[in-house]
């Protein structure tokens, strides 16, 4: 994928430039402007008629992912495409092929029309506790190039089989599919004592892609200060 930085550091937007032909696959509303370039809805899924219908239903309601998913295609050579993400932050690259990744919530912008998704079920306690797709979390397939957004920087961490690694849920954005993870109450059994909310602790030998802000702790800090419906103030 051909692409590059608009904007400044805190509120990037990728303009990706597409020869004749070429299709990449967006998030749903993410385009801000385009020229040459052809945008179609699809159903959210690798299958055709009634199964592919199926399937982007069944992503929807296991995942929280929408059933649809946003198409370009370049209709000369140097037709440009402009995607924004929904929160500011850090719009990344990651190539697909000899590593899959796996990405949490709202973590997709963009890919190259050959890198699909695929759902992989998750055991029930990290479906019940986690926000990584519920009962499915989203795993990269194929080979080429995505582009995720996160809230804040990305930084790198490393997994190794000596040194388990535990996030906040809320800032882990993508994974190697080939670690392990188990997602816990940071403060043990009984509570959440700490203030951390959920974690996500990882196992073998791989990178974690983590944003440095929490968009649930945002939310959280301004809500004092918005109208309170129930009291018309």
């Amino acid at each position: 994928m051909k692409y590059r930085i608009n904007g400044d550091s805190d509120c990037p937007l990728a303009e990706v430039t597409l020869a004749k032909g070429e299709k990449i696959k967006i998030e749903r509303g993410a385009m801000a402007y385009k020229a040459n370039v052809d945008i179609v809805g699809k159903m959210n899924s690798n299958r055709k008629g009634l199964g592919g219908v199926l399937s982007a239903i069944g992503r929807s309601l296991t995942s929280g992912e929408s059933m649809f998913i946003t198409q370009a295609e370049g209709l000369s050579d140097g037709s440009i495409i402009g995607i924004a993400p929904a929160i500011p932050g850090t719009i990344c690259k990651l190539e697909v092929g000899s590593k899959q990744y796996r990405l949490n919530t709202g973590a997709f912008l963009a890919s190259d029309d050959s890198v699909n998704y695929v759902m992989k079920s998750q055991d029930l306690g990290k479906a019940f506790f986690g926000g990584t797709g519920g009962l499915y979390v989203m795993e990269t397939a194929g080979e080429g190039d995505i582009l995720v957004n996160a809230f804040g920087a990305l930084v790198e961490l490393t997994v190794t089989p000596d040194t388990p690694l535990t996030v906040d849920n809320e800032h882990v954005v993508a994974w190697d599919a080939n670690l392990d993870y188990n997602i816990e109450i940071a403060s043990g059994t009984f509570g959440f004592t700490t203030g951390e909310g959920l974690v996500n602790t990882f196992h073998g030998d791989g990178k974690v892609l983590i944003q440095t802000r929490n968009l649930h702790s945002l939310a959280d800090a301004l809500s004092p200060f918005l109208p309170n419906k129930s009291s018309g103030n």
